[in-house]
């Protein structure tokens, strides 16, 4: 069982109080439901050996150290690949190197220097397997909340958790529809690679501005194209092989978007080509990745003929 308790109290004298004591019946209810695969994660989960972290670093990088035996690291190694697909990372614990899919502190290098986290009560959107919340603890969060329905994606939070139980991170395995409405409780609220998959990407917005308290930050990554404000791509069909991609606006259009929704102070802090050395393939993801997603004959294009990813990250205020 997780217990929510440190989570209820953290948050006792907070906007989000209530919410927070609600939590762990909303929590047993859904695992009771489950996945088909739960049960095999969790027991990767239990193969994990017993270690003691002395050494965490957060701020640079993720890396745990501290005694650990030769038998112990390929335990567990063995245990974290049974966790495998790792898209977000990369992870280093005890000597075990998690390379996953997406150099993650390549993305975090490049917003980072624009947040000043110290002290904030932070809501990962779609946090994935967590990495991101680990990195803000490090760059000064007092307390990160991550939400993501993704069961796996809770498993491998639940992994790195077992060696920093002490920490005040969080991953929850629910979307943002299952969060009640108006909490206002948060200092910062991150959305990193979810808008283009929302149909409705002004209620999205609408809906993480409803997280934040008065002149509190939203942090969005989104997939962008060049153009104005009135440019926006639709995909047809797929984009880079993605089903369920549905708006990629250009960053003028981002802006006005973020203004609509009722955001001040919006800025533009990072635009960035994907390139093949940040998403690939390796052997902790073994599936296709984006270098299978790009014309071979063009890579400024995808397999669809549609621009190649593009991401930006743009910062604004809740008045």
């Amino acid at each position: 069982m997780i217990d929510l308790t440190p989570l209820a109290r953290r948050l006792a004298d907070t906007p989000l109080a209530d919410w927070a004591a609600s939590l762990q019946q909303q929590l047993d209810t859904k695992i009771a439901i489950g996945h088909g695969d739960l049960q095999r994660w969790q027991s990767a989960l239990d193969a994990l050996p017993e270690l003691t972290a002395r050494d965490i670093q957060l701020s640079e990088n993720f890396a745990l150290d501290g005694a650990c035996s030769e038998d112990q690291r390929e335990q567990l190694r063995q245990a974290l690949m049974g966790l495998s697909p790792w898209r977000k990372g990369p992870f280093e614990l005890f000597g075990v190197q998690v390379d996953c899919e997406w150099r993650s502190d390549w993305k975090w290098a490049r917003i980072a220097p624009h947040l000043n986290l110290t002290g904030k009560r932070v809501l990962d959107v779609g946090c994935g397997n967590g990495y991101y919340q680990w990195r803000m603890l490090g760059a000064g969060a007092d307390s990160v909340v991550g939400i993501d329905p993704n069961w796996l994606f809770f498993c491998q939070f639940q992994a790195m958790h077992r060696y920093l139980p002490q920490l005040p991170a969080w991953h929850l395995p629910f979307a943002l529809e299952e969060l009640p409405g108006k909490l206002e409780g948060f200092d910062q609220v991150f959305s990193m690679g979810l808008l283009y998959h929302r149909r409705s990407p002004i209620d999205h917005l609408l809906a993480l501005k409803d997280c934040l308290i008065k002149g509190g930050e939203l942090v969005l990554e989104t997939l962008v194209i060049e153009g104005d404000s009135n440019s926006v791509l639709m995909p047809p069909d797929r984009y880079a092989q993605m089903r369920n991609v549905w708006f990629l606006p250009s960053v003028p259009a981002l802006e006005l978007w973020l203004r609509r929704a009722g955001f001040t102070e919006v800025r533009c802090v990072d635009v960035s080509l994907t390139s093949v050395e940040e998403q690939r393939s390796t052997e902790w993801m073994r599936f296709q990745s984006l270098a299978d997603f790009l014309d071979p004959t063009d890579p400024r294009k995808t397999v669809e003929g549609l621009p190649a990813p593009m991401r930006a990250v743009l910062v604004a205020k809740k008045p």
